[in-house]
Formats: structure tokens, sequence, C-alpha cells
């Protein structure tokens, strides 16, 4: 009888736990997340005239962006409290003496996580992006941040002949529209290397980077100075933009364009590339949360050691966080492919979560 109510009735009523305990849990880390975002924007304030509103505004533009970041282990929580949940109420033991195998009440936990995973890619991750670019504006406007990033590279098409140049500024300031600490180092057809810019400041306009207090080395000459200078970019402000945006940033409907404004900035797209295979790996990511939930929190509760179950699944989701962030490290440079990177963690995972269920559910 239970077997045949299965696939309704139950199937529905674990479902219906589990998306409970995972709304739950969120709200609990949201709402933890915003107070510590509110305190850190209140220090940033107390030196300004900025009103309490911008200090609330700027916490609830990063929360969902942050919340993002913290849904993997909002999943592992949100399962090991439904599996513990009804382990404690005896209503596992009930399904397995009619016949219900742990696979069976398992199932609809990992469907609903993977597409929990699904929805995070392509509704939640785009609006926590949106939301992040305002934040970054209004924190700009706020605080005077100035969008600054730390140092960075690109290559570029100077000159209508096709000149190769790659700069490099010790400073990006505007989001990629002014540069401080600026050398160029220009090359002929032949990829040889004729002469270096060094500059104070370069301004993107028109289809040309404005260079102030330029010094001109060529070898073999005295050096030139000038206080300012032009030099012709094929690069428009948004593949300036895009190019040194952090890939983490961009949303999922994002990267795959990004991908190709980087390439055409003379910029490595491995990380954009990491980063959308990444996101397209997240509803798998979510059903090992799952498994490794299940590993840990199946067990009835009159064998005890209850907090080392919990202890267990919150130490094999973290290794699991650590195993992924070592990949995509390995991914970024280079040492493994980025599909390899994205996917590997989790999918190795969820075949080990997999093996332990079948040793020790099913003998």
């Amino acid at each position: 009888m239970v077997g045949a109510l299965l696939p309704g009735r139950l199937w529905f009523y674990i479902l219906r736990r589990f998306v409970l305990n995972t709304g739950l849990v969120l709200m609990t880390v949201a709402g933890i997340i915003y107070l510590v975002e509110c305190i850190e924007n209140l220090r940033r304030a107390a030196n300004t005239d900025q009103s309490i509103g911008i200090v609330f505004a700027l916490s609830g533009l990063r929360l969902p962006w942050l919340g993002d970041q913290a849904l993997p282990f909002a999943i592992l929580i949100a399962a090991m409290m439904t599996f513990l949940t009804l382990s404690r109420s005896n209503e596992l033991t009930v399904a397995r003496a009619t016949g219900v195998s742990a696979w069976q009440f398992s199932a609809p936990v990992v469907v609903a996580a993977a597409v929990i995973g699904a929805i995070a890619t392509t509704v939640l991750n785009p609006l926590a992006s949106e939301l992040l670019s305002r934040h970054g504006q209004l924190h700009h406007t706020a605080f005077n941040s100035g969008g600054s990033s730390g140092s960075t590279w690109l290559r570029q098409t100077s000159g209508p002949d096709g000149q190769v140049s790659i700069m490099h500024a010790n400073l990006t300031l505007d989001f990629g529209h002014e540069l401080r600490g600026v050398s160029i180092y220009l090359f002929d057809h032949e990829d040889r290397f004729t002469y270096r810019i060094e500059a104070d400041t370069a301004k993107l306009g028109d289809g040309r980077w404005e260079l102030e207090n330029v010094w001109t080395l060529v070898p073999g000459r005295r050096p030139a100075y000038a206080e300012r200078a032009a030099l012709v970019t094929a690069l428009s402000p948004d593949q300036v933009t895009g190019a040194l945006t952090q890939p983490d940033f961009l949303s999922f409907w994002q990267l795959a364009n990004q991908i190709g404004i980087a390439e055409s900035a003379g910029v490595s797209s491995t990380g954009f590339r990491l980063q959308y295979q990444s996101l397209l790996a997240r509803p798998l990511l979510f059903a090992a949360m799952v498994v490794i939930a299940a590993c840990v929190s199946l067990r009835m509760f009159r064998f005890g050691n209850i907090t080392r179950m919990i202890l267990g699944g919150v130490i094999a989701g973290f290794l699991l966080y650590v195993a992924i962030k070592v990949t995509g490290d390995l991914g970024a440079a280079g040492v493994i492919g980025v599909t390899v990177a994205a996917w590997a963690p989790s999918f190795l995972a969820f075949l080990l979560g997999v093996t332990v269920l079948l040793f020790t559910e099913d003998g």
C-alpha cells in the first residue's frame, strides 16, 4: 500500500518537509548575513553623512548574492533536518517496515534539490548579479569607492595598421574606464617588441586612451616626455569593463557572451568558462549534498550518536566545498580542464554517497 502511495502522497509529504526546512534554513542564514552586512555598512557610514536608509539598502542589495553562495550548505542542512526529523518520529521505520527502501524516500529530496539548483542557476543567480551591480554603483556613490580594483592586464589592437599593445595598470578605477600607473608595451606585426609607454593615468575615450604625464621609451633613444598623449584602441568601453569584471559577479546568462568579450580583449577567458561550467553543475552539486545528508542521517535514533552524525555531515559538506575550490584553482591555472574542474568534485561526491548508501542501507 505504501509502495503504491509513494509516487503520490508520500513523495509529496517528504518533498513538502524538505522545502519547508530549506526555506527555514535560508531565512535563518539570510537574517544572519543581513545583520552582519548592516553592522559592516554602519561602520563605513560612521565617518560619512550617509543616512541609515543607505545602510539598509546596501545590505539588502548584496544579500541575494551572499545567500546564493550559501545555498549549497542550506540544502545540506535542510536535507539533514528532513531525514533526522522523519527518523526521530519513526516515520522512516514504518516506511521501511512496509518495504520502502532508502532510495525511494530519498528520491524526492534529491529531485527537489536538483530542481532548486537549476532555479538557482537560471533565476536566482541573474537576479543576485543584477542587484550586486546596483550595490556597486550605490556603494560608489555613497562612499566614493571609485569602483576600484587591483592590478590588471589588457591586450588590444592599437592603430589602423593593427599594431598590438599590452597594457598593465596598477589600479583600475571607474569600473575600467580609468587606469592608474600605466605601462604600455607595443609590438610590431611579427610580435617583436618596439617600444614602451609609461603614463600616470589613462582614461578611456571614444576609440582611444587619453594618457597623462607620458614617457615614451624607445630602445636606443632618449626617453621623451609629454603632458598628454593618445593611444588608439579597438576596445569598446563594454569590452574593457567586461574584461576586468570578476567572473563571480556575472550572471549565468551573461557569461557566454562575456567569454567572447574577454577573448577579443586579449584576456584569458578561463575564469569565465570555469564559472559558467560551475553554474551548470549546481543541480548535481545540490543533489550530492542531499546524498551526503542521507548517508549520515538515515540511521535510526535508537542507535544514538546523533551529534556525531550531524557533525559528520557538516564535515563532509565542508570537504566537498574545499575540493570544489581546489579543483577550481587548478582549472583557473590551466592545470586541468575547466569542465573537469567544475563537474568532477560534485560527480565524485555523488557517486561516493551512493556507494555508501548501497553498503549501509541495502547491505
